[in-house]
C-alpha cells in the first residue's frame, strides 16, 4: 500500500520519530489540572490519560516488534503516524472525558516511533556503536519534550488545552510525510511468516541477560513517568506554580536527560554497555538522595524538587542507550521483537507506577511521597544494572 523506499534515514528523521513519541505524553501534562475541571471529573480519573495512554502502548509494541520483523519497519511506521494524527484530532474535538480517553488510547499508537527507531539503528550499526547513535539521537530529540511541557502550559493560557492537541495532529501529519519521503527500509531479514516472528519470543523470554537489561531501563523511564504524574499536583499543591511555570520545571529532567546523552554519545564507544548503565544510576540515586534530604530538612523550594530530577535525567541518559543496545544485542535477528517486547514491558512498568503515584499523592502528603517513590525506583534500577554486568561476565 505504502510505496518501497530503499534509502537508510536520515538522523534527522530518527530523531523526530523518537521525540514526537515522547512529546505526546508530557505537552499537555501542565494541562492536567484544567482538563479536569473543564470535563468535570476528578484528577484520578484524568490521570488515566497518562496510566491508560502507557498501558495500550505497552500492548502495541508487544505486536509492533514482530509485526517490524516480519513487513518491515517502514510500513508499521507510517500506519502508525497515520492513526496518531487522526486520533490527535478526535481528541482535540472530544465533547466529554470518555472520548477524549477513547481516541487517547488510540494516540498510543506514535510509540512506534521510539520502538522502531531503535530497532533501525540496530539494524544499521553494532552494540556499541549503536549505543553511541541512540545517545545522540536521544541528545537532539530531548529538546523537543523539554520545550513540550512550557509549549503546553502557553497553549493552555492563551488558547486552552485543546489547542495542544491540535498542534498534535500537525506534528503527526509531518512526520508521516517525512516517513514517507525519507524512510527507507533497514530490515534485510524479514521472517517467512507472522507467526514464525511471534515463536521467537521464547528466546528472549528465556534470557536473564535480555530481562536484566529491560528492568533497568523499566526503573530509569519509570522514575521519568513517576515524576510526571506527580509534578502536576505537587507543583500547584505545594508551590503554587501557573501552568507555564510548572511546564518550565518538568522540563528540568530533560535539560539533564540531554546533557546525560552527549555523555552517552561520547563515551559509549569507550566503555562497556554496563559500566554506562551503573554509572546513570549512581547519578540518579545522588541527585535524587541530596534532594530529598534537603526537602525533609526544611527547604522546601520548587528548585530543590525540580533541581534534584535534573540527575534523574542525566542518569537515564547515561544508561538508556547502553540498556536499550544491549536489550537488541541479545538477538540481533529479533531486533524488533526485542524493541517491541522491552518498550512494552518499560512502559507496563510505567503505567502501574504513574497509576500508583496518583492514587498515593495527595495535596498534604505530595512532594515527599513522590521523592521517596523517585528514590526507590531509582535503586532497583542500579540494581538491575549490577545483574547484567555479572551476567555478563557469566555469559564470557
Amino acid at each position: 500500500m505504502f510505496p518501497s523506499s530503499k534509502s537508510p534515514p536520515r538522523f534527522v528523521t530518527l530523531v523526530l520519530l523518537t521525540a514526537i513519541s515522547v512529546v505526546s505524553l508530557n505537552m499537555f501534562l501542565p494541562s492536567l489540572s484544567n482538563m479536569a475541571r473543564d470535563f468535570q471529573v476528578d484528577y484520578g480519573l484524568m490521570n488515566l490519560s497518562i496510566a491508560g495512554y502507557l498501558a495500550i502502548s505497552a500492548v502495541l509494541q508487544i505486536v509492533m516488534g514482530p509485526l517490524s520483523d516480519r513487513w518491515g519497519r517502514r510500513p508499521i511506521l507510517l500506519w502508525a503516524m497515520a492513526i496518531f494524527t487522526v486520533a490527535s484530532v478526535g481528541c482535540w474535538l472530544a465533547p466529554n472525558i470518555w472520548v477524549f480517553l477513547g481516541f487517547r488510547l488510540l494516540q498510543g499508537a506514535v510509540i512506534a516511533g521510539m520502538a522502531l527507531s531503535r530497532a533501525v539503528i540496530r539494524d544499521m550499526a553494532p552494540p556499541q556503536e549503536a549505543a553511541s547513535m541512540m545517545g545522540y539521537v536521544a541528545m537532539v530529540m530531548a529538546l523537543a519534550p523539554m520545550v513540550g511541557p512550557v509549549i503546553g502550559g502557553v497553549l493552555d493560557q492563551v488558547f486552552g488545552w485543546r489547542m495542544t492537541f491540535f498542534l498534535f495532529a500537525v506534528m503527526g501529519a509531518g512526520v508521516f510525510a517525512l516517513c514517507w519521503r525519507d524512510l527507507g527500509e533497514t530490515n534485510a531479514a524479514k521472517s517467512d511468516t507472522l507467526m514464525a516472528q511471534f515463536r521467537t519470543y521464547p528466546a528472549l523470554f528465556g534470557s536473564r541477560l535480555f530481562w536484566g537489561h529491560v528492568a533497568c531501563q523499566a526503573c530509569s523511564v519509570g522514575a521519568f513517568y513517576t515524576f510526571l504524574a506527580g509534578a502536576p499536583l505537587v507543583g500547584e499543591s505545594a508551590f503554587g506554580l501557573t501552568p507555564v511555570m510548572l511546564g518550565v520545571g518538568m522540563g528540568a529532567i530533560t535539560g539533564g536527560f540531554v546533557f546525560g546523552n552527549f555523555l552517552s554519545g561520547r563515551y559509549a564507544r569507550r566503555y562497556s554497555l554496563p559500566s554506562m548503565m551503573i554509572a546513570g544510576r549512581i547519578v540518579a540515586i545522588a541527585g535524587v538522595g541530596l534532594g530529598f534530604v534537603l526537602l525533609v530538612a526544611g527547604f522546601l523550594h520548587p528548585v530543590v524538587l525540580f533541581g534534584s530530577v535534573v540527575f534523574i535525567g542525566i542518569g537515564n541518559g547515561l544508561t538508556l542507550p547502553s540498556s536499550n543496545s544491549g536489550a537488541l544485542s541479545v538477538r540481533p535477528d529479533l531486533a524488533g521483537s526485542a524493541s517491541g517486547l522491552s518498550g512494552a514491558a518499560v512502559v507496563g512498568f510505567g503505567a502501574v507506577l504513574t497509576s500508583v503515584t496518583g492514587a498515593v499523592l495527595n495535596e498534604g502528603n505530595g512532594v515527599f511521597v513522590l521523592m521517596a517513590i523517585l528514590f526507590l525506583v531509582c535503586i532497583l534500577g542500579l540494581v538491575a544494572a549490577y545483574d547484567v554486568r555479572n551476567t555478563s561476565k557469566d555469559a564470557q
